[in-house]
């Protein structure tokens, strides 16, 4: 059994500016203190964002560690490497334990921030919780779920997506939604309307954009002939996800469009995925996909491809590898869940869940697009997220939001807020 002790293996070592910093902080104003509370740090929508917002927030006005219920997964490193604080309860997956919730409240007093952010369910109840034992500390929780169906979700997220929403007027002051789906799917819920801003996820223009030459060293790299189409799933293996309706999907284009080829990648994406062989033999495409687990170089990967494909059937809030994709330049077809139909507009198509054919039919008719076509609906794409889901734009909404309800609570002098 996992003790669940802190650890702080992962925070960064103090540079001789920090200390100076933490001297003139004695009698200036000073950053406002942000402790953000997650369930876990694998690689995953709200993880992802977590991280872009802690890479683009100012420094001088903001100050922030990360807690992690579980243990640092494939994230934390990344996050120390900014220059962020990063502690683990480990906590087992699927077991609670008052003895970590005790220690996060222990961890709170020691150090009080001046606003706790939560990510997903399970932060939002247990840094509830924490937050009121831990004299009051005010909190803002995080939704990054939509289509929440209690028929496919463990009892335990029901139950805690139950009980934050009967505490959602009385302890965050705050509640982010990712997306519009999100926010009218969690007040039908229950949860407190009025608390409720929605900010959706945010992309890097910089790292995610169009560039032939990947398009080149991709399919040289997968042995895939140049002229080939590709059509790609970025998505851990997960129900939600819906894998198999992907595959099924790709097993229908295939009769029609034997020239394609089927790239997917994220966690648990590998041939040793038994579930997901068996349903590419059955589909009759096996060597025309490609299973390449967790990549480090997403805006290469994404760069190369044709169309890029969301099968999700429930639970989505505001997809990121939508976004990511469309600022490369590439057109998408997703299902209609969560957010998806808002962040593609007219630059690609939507299709009901769980319709394989409705997919392949969706990825043949961008396929069968001139090359000028298909050119300009990525350009299109990249304008899309270029205008209204920019990072930077994003990160400040939150970083508003943050001074909003911390300056709400105490004199605007003692903090430093100083603009971009």
């Amino acid at each position: 059994m996992i003790s669940p002790r802190v650890t702080d293996q992962l925070t960064p070592r103090s540079s001789p500016s920090e200390t100076i910093l933490t001297s003139v902080e004695r009698t200036s104003p000073r950053p406002i203190r942000i402790t953000h509370l997650i369930t876990g740090l694998n690689t995953g929508g709200a993880e992802m964002m977590l991280y872009k917002v802690l890479s683009q927030m100012n420094r001088n006005t903001f100050r922030a560690e990360v807690i992690s219920m579980l243990d640092a997964g494939t994230l934390g490193e990344k996050i120390a490497r900014l220059g962020v604080r990063v502690r683990t309860l480990n906590m087992r997956p699927g077991i609670p334990d008052p003895r970590a919730l005790w220690r996060l409240v222990q961890l709170l007093k020691e150090q009080p921030p001046d606003l706790i952010q939560t990510w997903m369910y399970h932060a939002n109840l247990m840094g509830g919780i924490a937050a009121s034992l831990a004299q009051g500390i005010p909190i803002i929780w995080g939704i990054h779920h939509s289509n929440f169906d209690p028929q496919k979700s463990k009892r335990r997220t029901v139950w805690t997506m139950k009980a934050a929403a009967l505490l959602s007027s009385r302890i965050p002051r705050g509640i982010i939604c990712c997306g519009e789906v999100p926010r009218q799917v969690h007040i039908q819920a229950g949860y407190d309307a009025q608390k409720i801003t929605v900010i959706p996820n945010g992309f890097d223009l910089a790292a995610f954009c169009p560039d032939p030459l990947a398009r080149i060293s991709v399919r040289r790299e997968l042995g895939i002939p140049q002229e080939a189409p590709i059509i790609g799933l970025i998505a851990r293996f997960h129900p939600k996800k819906d894998h198999r309706t992907f595959i099924e999907a790709a097993g229908l284009l295939h009769q029609h469009r034997p020239d394609a080829h089927f790239v997917l990648c994220g966690d648990g994406i590998s041939p040793d995925n038994q579930e997901l062989s068996q349903w590419i033999r059955q589909a009759g495409i096996g060597g025309y996909c490609k299973l390449l687990g967790v990549r480090e170089d997403m805006p290469r990967l994404m760069a190369s491809l044709d169309v890029a494909a969301s099968s999700s059937s429930y639970g989505e809030g505001f997809p990121i590898v939508l976004g990511e994709a469309m600022a490369c330049g590439v057109p998408c077809v997703a299902t209609n869940v969560g957010d998806s139909a808002l962040i593609i507009g007219s630059t690609g198509q939507i299709v009901p869940a769980q319709q394989p054919s409705s997919l392949a039919q969706a990825w043949a008719e961008i396929l069968e697009l001139s090359a000028e076509q298909k050119s300009q609906l990525g350009r299109e794409a990249r304008l899309r997220i270029e205008r209204n889901f920019s990072l930077p734009v994003i990160v400040r909404r939150y970083e508003n939001l943050y001074k909003e309800l911390v300056v709400g609570t105490d004199p605007a002098s003692h903090y430093l807020l100083i603009g971009r």
